[in-house]
């Protein structure tokens, strides 16, 4: 996502398919790489640079390009897209873990490779872009930092992303030391968390059609941090599992509705690349930080704190996202935004 402040203005210069081939020649060879690695460096180089840069290039373009093809249908289009993810955040961990065991890590990665070459090679086939601006426009927009609704709802995402995927990295191993759920049961509340994600992503964003996305990203955000609270009594492994899929539900909306709301927040079609890849970069930075703070407080304070700090971080960037939208709407409180 760091990549967004550059993506951005190659998309808006027109530059979509060197973004998109290059991004997917990046991730499948980070895959087939990765089966090679045998130090930490070298994962570094595959794993975290190569296929991180890779998805970096792709994250913008595949998002921005469907702008040009849909406009009222935008946030439950961008769903449909999202959704992508969140089954991949259920199929590779599963398949992975299944074919450990029969063929070794190596061969596991890279069938994973190769379905990553499968899905990018449709993607490579069947995008193309619309509509590009008529000229071409900076790499940063600093004047959207002006515009209070931009500026607020930056703010609320970034705080957001800070504490959002922290249940995504510890939900397992809090499980599992806890002894919430048995270890077996502890691997599969990631997938549970992305299968319900799936259909948040879906369900919400055809809902957001109806009621506006930015009026529906807000009670989702607020829900998602509240739910974080609630897993420091979620001490049994029954309210573990409900927590952990009505948290893939609501949380899930932070990531298809994003796209459409900052589509509404640019002025017109020649900045939305830019202004997206502006507001991938701070989350980008914000990702950057807020798991390994995560993970400290983890091993400082325990498990509770985690969820305070996730919790909290997610609830005020939901209140900040909230003031984005009354501002955006004139502080007009049934407006559809």
């Amino acid at each position: 996502m760091f990549l967004g402040v550059l993506t951005g203005p190659i998309y808006d210069a027109g530059f979509v398919m060197p973004l998109l081939y290059t991004g997917s020649f990046l991730v499948v060879f980070g895959h087939m790489m990765l089966s090679l690695c045998q130090s930490f460096w070298q994962v570094l180089l595959a794993q975290s640079f190569c296929v991180g840069i890779g998805a970096g290039l792709l994250f913008v373009p595949s998002i921005a390009i469907l702008s040009t093809y849909f406009t009222t249908k935008l946030p439950f289009v961008v769903g449909i897209a999202a959704s992508g993810s969140s089954i991949g955040g259920v199929v590779y961990p599963i398949m992975i873990h299944i074919l450990q065991n029969e063929v070794g890590f190596a061969w596991s990665v890279r069938i994973a490779g190769f379905v990553a070459l499968f899905g990018l090679a449709i993607s490579c086939l069947v995008l193309r872009v619309r509509a590009l601006p008529a000229a071409r426009r900076k790499l940063v927009d600093w004047q959207a930092f002006r515009e209070t609704p931009y500026a607020l709802f930056n703010i609320g995402m970034f705080l957001c992303f800070m504490g959002l995927y922290t249940p995504y990295y510890y939900i397992q191993s809090v499980a599992n030391s806890e002894h919430i759920t048995s270890a077996n049961l502890a691997f599969y509340l990631l997938p549970i968390v992305n299968a319900t994600s799936t259909l948040g992503r879906l369900g919400i964003g055809y809902l957001s059609q109806m009621a506006g996305p930015l009026n529906i990203l807000v009670p989702c955000a607020l829900a998602s941090g509240i739910l974080v609270l609630c897993l420091i009594v979620g001490v049994s492994q029954a309210s573990m599992l409900a927590i952990s899929a009505l948290y893939g539900f609501f949380s899930g909306s932070l990531v298809s509705l994003m796209g459409p709301i900052l589509v509404i927040l640019s002025p017109h079609r020649g900045v939305i690349g830019t202004r997206i890849g502006m507001c991938f970069t701070l989350l980008g930075i914000a990702l950057l930080i807020g798991t390994p703070i995560a993970g400290s407080i983890l091993d400082s304070h325990g498990a509770n704190m985690v969820w305070v700090y996730s919790g909290v971080l997610t609830l005020a960037g939901g209140f900040a996202i909230a003031i984005s939208r009354m501002s955006q709407s004139s502080w007009k409180l049934f407006a559809k935004i």
